[in-house]
């Protein structure tokens, strides 16, 4: 269960399209600990791609869409408030899949909201599995791997403002680099 893996990978996309993805960064000092943490447990991703809550996982889009797609997330964005973020603790999808995570404990419904608008329009898809905001710290390794990681992550708690999301697209050598930041910029949810 992880729509959102960025796999690092040789790219077989002809050149008339492109890879990206949309997500949430998660800022220093987390991010750091984070990357260290998924590297201590042998997560070859570690360094690929800054931990993040993903919006829109890997997806295929034309060259000649990526206007569209630049107008489209700029809206997006202009339609979404900033928010606060507070991570907490870790959960798994095991047996479905060999992740463990750190938990999106409040943004929650900030992040379904800005997934579901991203993932309109010119990036309208489906999923194959629901929607669940949070950060993968172990994926693909040795269950002992796994154990460590949700163990030693189980009492982090960090606290954040999200004024923004990241469009990212994937090199020919299946990095990951930053194409655009969209700042968040409409006004606060009725409550």
């Amino acid at each position: 269960m992880n729509d959102d893996t960025f796999v690092p990978r040789s790219r077989t996309v002809p050149p008339r399209s492109a890879v990206v993805g949309v997500l949430v960064p998660v800022p220093e000092p987390w991010g750091q600990l984070l990357v260290d943490w998924r590297t201590k447990v042998g997560d070859a991703q570690a360094t690929m791609v800054p931990p993040h809550v993903t919006l829109l996982p890997p997806t295929e889009v034309s060259w000649t869409d990526r206007p569209a797609i630049s107008e489209h997330l700029a809206r997006v964005a202009a339609a979404h408030p900033p928010f606060e973020m507070h991570l907490s603790g870790t959960g798994t999808f095991t047996p479905v899949s060999d992740v463990v995570f750190v938990a999106v404990a409040k943004g929650i419904g900030n992040c379904e909201l800005l997934a579901s608008d991203v993932r309109s329009g010119p990036l309208a898809r489906t999923l194959s599995f629901p929607y669940h905001p949070h950060v993968t710290v172990a994926h693909d390794v040795p269950q002992d791997m796994l154990d460590l990681a949700y163990s030693g992550l189980a009492d982090l708690s960090a606290e954040f403002r999200v004024g923004s999301f990241t469009e990212f697209e994937q090199t020919e050598a299946g990095t990951w680099t930053v194409a655009r930041e969209y700042p968040l910029t409409g006004r606060p949810y009725r409550s």
